[in-house]
């Protein structure tokens, strides 16, 4: 496999490196280190089946050289994170929305296959006990930041949907529940390194509401492991795959584990969503994935405890402090 990585320098795409890589296969990571960091790929420079390429995806000349000399894009690419589409909603909208138009289209110019990483925000405010690939989706105003992200992520869907329906490009689209591992940060609101962080320097753990709503967590080597397996295989062009830990916890818990695990003196501190991000900010109070169909299609499952993921992303918040 030749591939392409969009984002390949962020924390999914590193490790999407890393495991291409250990396979054999030759990578090119493309990325504008907007939200991903040089050091992520730093122990990849040098080899000869990996190249890091500086510039963005809206660029169409540059995304035209780097997909015409890949055989698969994994097109990562995206702004990610709560805070980051409150805070930049129109560089968000146009990083997920034109610039998945110039991957698809340069995708399907040189017939090369596409995975594209879609998210749990596709399901918005439904509350099914587990979340199907065919579940309604139930959403706010579009005039929120949040449904607005929504509904890019779907645009991004529908592309890759029609590319294949219509033209026959061989499409992978894979909604991504909460995602975490070594290399993630916290700087755009993902809660474990946050809170890891938090608890590391003494300080309160930041909880927002009441602390109710639950999640689930899944480490990134599982996750990468199954986008691989997808692209390589005939029967999931044109359909869509949730991938997610069935592990289900609170974020009031998962502080307290946190604090735990940390051994920290740190203290819970609650707060307002409209402290935390904008005015009638809507959270969802569960989200829990069904991933039958990958279990099924390419044997996915989640193989990492709650317990033991956090454990290692506090062992490297330490080895960095």
């Amino acid at each position: 496999m030749r591939a392409l990585i969009t984002g390949g320098a962020g924390f999914i795409g590193s490790h999407l490196s890393d495991h291409l890589l250990a396979a054999g296969h030759s990578v090119v990571a493309l990325d504008d280190l907007s939200t991903g960091r040089h050091a992520n790929i730093e122990h990849l420079l040098g080899r000869p089946d990996f190249e890091f390429v500086l510039g963005s995806i809206l660029n169409a000349d540059l995304v035209d050289d780097v997909v015409g000399r890949s055989d698969t894009v994994f097109h990562l690419a995206a702004a990610v994170g709560v805070q980051l589409i409150v805070d930049q909603p129109l560089r968000s909208l146009a990083t997920n929305i034109r610039g998945s138009e110039v991957v698809f289209e340069k995708a399907n110019k040189y017939g090369s296959r596409v995975l594209v990483t879609s998210s749990s925000e596709i399901y918005g405010k439904n509350r099914s006990d587990r979340l199907g690939e065919e579940d309604d989706r139930i959403l706010g105003s579009p005039l929120k930041a949040r449904w607005a992200y929504s509904e890019a992520k779907a645009i991004d869907e529908v592309l890759a949907y029609t590319y294949w329906k219509e033209k026959g490009l061989r499409t992978v689209i894979v909604r991504l529940f909460n995602t975490v591992g070594p290399r993630q940060t916290g700087a755009y609101g993902m809660v474990i390194p946050r809170l890891v962080a938090q608890a590391l320097r003494s300080e309160p753990l930041t909880v927002f509401g009441d602390g109710a709503q639950t999640r689930c967590f899944c480490h990134v080597g599982d996750i990468v492991t199954a986008l691989a397996r997808l692209i390589d295989e005939p029967e999931a062009y044109g359909r869509v795959f949730n991938l997610g830990s069935d592990e289900e916890v609170s974020i009031a818990d998962l502080a307290a584990l946190v604090i735990e695990e940390t051994g920290s003196s740190s203290k819970i501190g609650y707060v307002a969503y409209e402290d935390a991000y904008e005015e009638g900010f809507e959270d969802m109070p569960r989200r829990v994935p069904d991933t039958t169909r990958a279990r099924d299609l390419v044997g996915f499952e989640s193989t990492m405890s709650l317990r033991d993921v956090v454990r290692l992303v506090i062992e490297e918040h330490r080895s960095t402090l």
